[in-house]
């Protein structure tokens, strides 16, 4: 079993972006939605087709996927 084993490319789909079990719901979706819904209820009952696996892995392979160069972001 890969570490990322959900997580799926297909240059046909969604343009290659990362996606979950091949699904048209993309890592950067599931990272948007988990922003969203903080509570995991919430979440499962806006993407029942998530599991936790998904997330975990969503969330795994973003961080492993920043780079460690700054990013400034402008004071509020």
């Amino acid at each position: 079993m890969s570490r990322f084993d959900r997580i799926t490319t297909n240059p046909t789909v969604l343009h290659g972006q990362p996606c979950i079990r091949g699904m048209r719901l993309t890592v950067k979706r599931v990272l948007e939605a988990v922003a969203l819904y903080p509570n995991r209820d919430e979440l499962q009952q806006e993407y029942p087709e998530l599991e936790a696996e998904d997330i975990r892995q969503a969330l795994d392979f973003a961080a492993c996927n920043l780079d460690d160069r700054m990013i400034h972001l402008e004071a509020a």
